[in-house]
């Protein structure tokens, strides 16, 4: 039962991590410059392994019950992404951090629908569904930054950062006015 759990969690969390989204693509623009790829990978991966425990703990159960909550993180990380589609940059943890915190998906990603699954399994199974999860993130993130430098001979063009600069823009664009056009639920 345990690698069953823990398999399931490797599933779920890499299904949910494996998205393009604001945070995705930082670590990607730190991969490719290799710049602080360590500590964008520790920062984003810590962050979501203390949100899944968080779920899996029943912090879930306290976003259900406050639903303002999710408004918050609704605005907060539109503001988020509209500021950064201007903004020219912050540091690199602060701004993996805010990413990765100011994130509403993020919420509900780990502890809202992780900590959801993780009740399918019974006592300390729920501890290897968690696990499976966050070995799912720490392997993402540890692919994608470190696995960037691959695209390198593609960016050495400015053309390929221009491009990826405005389909980022234009994303975080689209996130924004999607949360602010269709309320969270949980």
């Amino acid at each position: 039962m345990w690698i069953a759990a823990t398999a399931a969690g490797l599933f779920a969390g890499a299904g949910l991590i494996i998205a393009i989204g604001a945070q995705n693509a930082f670590v990607l623009r730190q991969g490719l410059q290799q710049r602080h790829v360590g500590r964008v990978v520790l920062a984003c991966a810590g962050a979501d392994i203390v949100l899944i425990l968080a779920g899996v703990g029943g912090m879930g159960a306290l976003v259900l019950q406050w639903p303002l909550l999710l408004q918050v993180l609704r605005f907060g990380g539109a503001g988020f992404l509209l500021w950064y589609g201007l903004q020219a940059g912050l540091q690199v943890l602060l701004t993996c951090l805010a990413f990765t915190l100011l994130n509403p998906h993020v919420y509900l990603d780990t502890v809202v629908l992780l900590g959801s699954l993780s009740t399918r399994y019974p006592g300390d199974l729920r501890w290897a569904f968690a696990a499976g999860a966050c070995i799912a993130s720490v392997g993402w993130f540890c692919t994608l930054g470190y696995g960037a430098h691959l695209l390198q001979p593609v960016f050495r063009r400015p053309g390929a950062w221009r491009v990826l600069d405005a389909g980022v823009a234009i994303f975080m664009f689209c996130l924004a006015t999607l949360l602010l056009l269709r309320p969270l639920s949980p």
